[in-house]
């Protein structure tokens, strides 16, 4: 099989993973070591598809043959799909070739399980490894790691790798027990702690290199300790393939940012696929959910928003899909309402629908200096029609809009829209 059409079935059965965003790198440029890449160019970060999927990346599978039979995937053994595999030396040719040409920035390397995870993990290791001492290749590097490879592969991935992820595929042990048999949540958690136990030391160890001795000693050149996985960890979970609820999606996410630091965690929309279980459904979720549990992750992560105030118990702990989570709060909570944008701490600010950190920070800038009006607040570009039923100013207050909850929900929600003839089939 030529090397085109490998191309053409490893990238496209890639395709499904949405953990490969480059955010997070460190600045490196190989002008200085004569080498090739950087990891400064514009494209990282800042290309993507019309779903939201970062395409500067060389996006690929080592192989897309599988010995595991995890129900949700295009891949697993039992599906008939054309089947190629990449050599070692093949992705790096590659990966040079496209960086040279200008198209990518770097690459998302992930693999089905060949033979056993060692030695999967072995060839990916391979490919980073060349590409960084062989080639000098300072560009980005993300390495989809295998949780059952032993430490050593791993600590070896992340030498070269500025970004590791292992996915956790379902919130629930029971979930992956039905649809992913061969996979071990343990194992899983086992791989993560693994992991931010290894980025850690290494960051403290630098640290601590760094950092001025209180008696000056006899100055020595030696080098410093080296980097592992500089961008951190991430991981994916399936919305919409087993019966999870939005709050055991979020539950398990909080989880995995508390215990584990991990840097991201990306949701996606389960696509049915070919040769499709019985397990599975028939239709994917709507993808409006995927993007409320976006919208509901960042309230977790930046807002100061817990698990159990953003999803609504009443609703089976499911998203609205209508309106965003930070909304759909207030909304339940009036008698937290309207908040004196001119006196209000910053924690109050923060639960402001149509305010967001940006806007926070300057509206306690500018009240130091005024009182704040309804015209210094719509220079902030905030949504003002979002914002004003929420807050007091100087010369505005909502009076009794708050009183009539769901009034002011159908007023604040998005008007129904007749939907396509082409919906149904439209590809997600």
């Amino acid at each position: 099989m030529d090397t085109l059409r490998k191309l053409a079935i490893l990238a496209d059965a890639a395709k499904y993973d949405a953990s490969c965003a480059s955010s997070g790198a460190g600045k490196r440029n190989s002008v200085k070591s004569g080498g090739i890449g950087s990891t400064e160019g514009a494209g990282i970060c800042h290309s993507y598809t019309p779903d939201g999927r970062c395409v500067s990346l060389l996006k690929i599978l080592l192989t897309n043959f599988c010995i595991y039979d995890c129900a949700y995937c295009v891949n697993r053994v039992s599906s008939n799909v054309p089947r190629a595999r990449f050599n070692v030396a093949e992705v790096v040719t590659l990966t040079l070739d496209f960086y040279k040409r200008n198209y990518i920035e770097g690459l998302f390397l992930s693999s089905g399980i060949i033979r056993n995870a060692d030695y999967t993990m072995e060839r990916m290791v391979e490919v980073a490894r060349q590409l960084r001492e062989e080639h000098r290749f300072a560009g980005y590097i993300h390495l989809k790691t295998i949780p059952e490879a032993s430490p050593e592969l791993l600590a070896a991935a992340g030498r070269y790798a500025d970004r590791l992820s292992i996915n956790i595929e379902l919130p629930t042990e029971a979930g992956l027990a039905s649809f992913a048999p061969e996979k071990s949540l343990p194992s899983i958690r086992g791989a993560m702690g693994e992991l931010r136990w290894r980025i850690e030391e290494a960051k403290d160890a630098r640290k601590g290199d760094a950092a001025p001795s209180a008696t000056p000693a006899p100055r020595v050149s030696r080098p410093r300790p080296p980097k592992f996985a500089p961008a951190g960890q991430s991981t994916q979970m399936i919305v919409g393939a087993d019966g999870a609820s939005d709050q055991q999606i979020l539950t398990a996410a909080d989880n995995l940012y508390g215990n584990y630091r991990m840097r991201r965690v990306y949701y996606s929309a389960f696509s049915p696929i070919p040769d499709a279980s019985r397990m599975l459904p028939l239709q994917p979720p709507p993808l409006a959910r995927e993007h409320r549990l976006y919208q509901a992750d960042w309230l977790l992560r930046f807002y100061g928003y817990g698990v159990e105030e953003i999803t609504d118990t009443t609703q089976g702990g499911m998203l609205d899909l209508d309106i965003d989570p930070k909304m759909a709060w207030a909304i339940r909570h009036p008698e937290r309402f309207p908040v004196d944008l001119n006196r209000a701490p910053k924690e109050l600010l923060l639960r402001v629908p149509g305010l967001g950190v940006r806007n926070v920070k300057r509206v306690l800038m500018a009240r130091r200096q005024v009182r704040l009006r309804v015209v210094d607040v719509a220079r902030l570009r905030a949504p003002m029609a979002k914002l004003l039923p929420f807050v007091q100013l100087a010369d505005h207050h909502p009076r009794k809009q708050l009183d009539d909850p769901a009034t002011l929900r159908a007023r604040l929600a998005p008007p129904p829209t007749q939907g396509s003839l082409f919906d149904a089939v439209a590809p997600h």
